[in-house]
């Protein structure tokens, strides 16, 4: 492209000269990334206290915190806890803001650790329809939005269609989405959901 046909419209020329916005946007993900480890914190005291019988490598990780700017172009910011991930298996519930969408947790499994659960997420069906969470039926276990080829609402399949997508494919993800406000809101939700998943996982 030549140089001097790259213009500016009056909106970007409007942002490119203050940086009152930047900053705005750079605290609110040093907020953002501040609850996540206050969560954090909530899910490795509740690991602790209750002695979660996974095997050592899949709690021995520590949490991490990851962020980046460009999921479709918005910023966003990950926790994972537990994490473990290898060539094949994943076992992580992830803790994802996305900036301007949502925020979602998400139970990923993949390889020997879905087959080591699925009996027990089969079983926990109802209660997957009855609290909104998605059922993730594209082929790309990585994509996290909510779009309709990517993820299915629990409660608008059969049991029997929530078993066989088990037993078809590698990799199984269940997920919540959580608007953006109220935002107070978002916290108290998000630590009870991962412990209700982690009491699923154990029964």
């Amino acid at each position: 492209m030549n140089p001097a046909k790259i213009r500016l419209s009056a909106t970007e020329l409007e942002l490119v000269t203050n940086a009152d916005w930047i900053l705005t946007k750079n605290g609110i993900i040093q907020k953002v990334k501040s609850m996540l480890e206050a969560i954090q914190a909530e899910q490795q005291d509740y690991l602790e206290k209750n002695k979660i019988n996974l095997p050592a490598e899949f709690i021995n990780p520590l949490p991490k915190i990851s962020k980046g700017e460009n999921y479709k172009g918005l910023p966003y910011l990950v926790l994972d806890h537990p994490r473990y991930f290898d060539k094949e298996n994943v076992f992580t519930i992830r803790t994802l803001f996305w900036w301007g969408n949502f925020f979602s947790i998400t139970l990923h499994l993949a390889g020997t650790c879905k087959e080591l659960f699925q009996q027990q997420l089969i079983n926990a069906y109802p209660w997957f329809a009855d609290n909104d969470f998605f059922l993730c039926i594209s082929d790309e276990q990585w994509e996290h939005h909510f779009g309709e080829d990517n993820y299915k609402p629990v409660k608008a399949i059969t049991r029997e269609e929530f078993e066989q997508y088990f037993s078809k494919k590698s990799f199984l993800k269940l997920a919540r989405k959580y608007p953006l406000q109220p935002w107070d809101a978002i916290h108290p939700r998000l630590f009870p959901e991962f412990r209700k998943i982690m009491e699923l996982l154990m029964a």
